[in-house]
């Protein structure tokens, strides 16, 4: 136990090991992308039935499906994928981005969900090192991934996955992890409160939702975790990348301006490069409007 705790404090063989684990996480985290949306309308499917009082004969039955069953297949052909054609990235070379099966054209999102989750991981593990802080941050970090994707598709950000982060981030705080309960518990209140507050100004304004409830949690997830000191250049760093990767959409790819755009990954994007450069691009933010 001693050896491999000396192997894990050399920061490269931590790297090493932190991008290697990112590559299998960033494969479950594919599973988690297509699933959890999926089971999210099963299971509001089922609370309708039950509430219009229609018993599960007269409703269509429907097979297992979570994050374990069914096992993974090919979405044409229904052939089941092997372990060996499941590696991360690598399988998706050797199968020249095909279905081993059917030849069916294998989305490009799959491997580079996988890469993102290695390398963000390797920049996690390098920045904190061997500590408890790259535990947790690696943790939030893989599922801000996970909820950018998902709110991309769909428009969700699940409480499955924010509420617990947001807990775990009060209860981080009380042992100091990165940042102090009293800066914790402000920072929880005050993110929700934040867009809350800009939510309803702009419905007032234009009669319209500027964006989700999921987006509050977000923020209050951020202001628990970093505390209430980080969430002005969260909010300052998303907006703005927000505001002109929309223009870009609407003028060079014909977006729809009448179509939300999610607000959730400029949101997450944000939150993580405050998690390891909070405290520099604070110094940056307030050097910049002269304080």
């Amino acid at each position: 136990m001693q050896q491999l705790s000396t192997l894990l404090n050399t920061p490269i063989l931590f790297t090493i090991l932190a991008g290697i684990i990112g590559l299998l996480v960033g494969s479950f985290l594919n599973v988690v992308i297509y699933r959890l949306p999926i089971m999210m309308q099963r299971g509001w499917r089922k609370d309708c039935l039950e509430y219009l009082k229609i018993t599960p004969e007269e409703a269509q039955v429907e097979e297992a499906f979570n994050l374990v069953l069914p096992l993974s297949r090919c979405p044409a052909c229904n052939a089941p994928i092997k372990p060996y054609q499941n590696i991360p990235v690598i399988s998706y070379v050797f199968l020249r981005g095909k279905c081993a099966s059917c030849a069916c054209p294998i989305s490009m999102r799959y491997p580079v969900i996988e890469a993102l989750t290695a390398i963000t991981s390797i920049i996690v593990a390098w920045h904190f090192g061997y500590t408890v802080q790259a535990g947790f941050a690696l943790l939030l970090t893989w599922s801000l991934i996970a909820l950018t994707f998902i709110d991309i598709d769909h428009q969700l950000l699940p409480d499955s996955i924010t509420l617990p982060l947001l807990w775990l981030g009060l209860i981080l705080s009380l042992f100091n992890i990165f940042t102090d309960a009293h800066a914790g518990i402000i920072g929880a209140v005050a993110g929700y409160l934040a867009l809350w507050a800009v939510f309803h100004l702009f419905k007032l304004a234009t009669g319209k939702e500027g964006m989700g409830y999921g987006d509050f949690k977000l923020l209050a997830l951020f202001g628990a975790w970093l505390g209430w000191q980080y969430l002005p250049i969260i909010i300052v760093l998303s907006s703005l990348v927000g505001a002109v990767v929309g223009l870009g959409m609407i003028i060079f790819v014909r977006h729809d301006h009448n179509v939300p755009i999610p607000f959730g990954p400029y949101l997450a994007a944000a939150g993580w490069l405050a998690l390891l450069w909070g405290s520099d691009l604070n110094r940056l933010y307030l050097t910049s409007v002269g304080l």
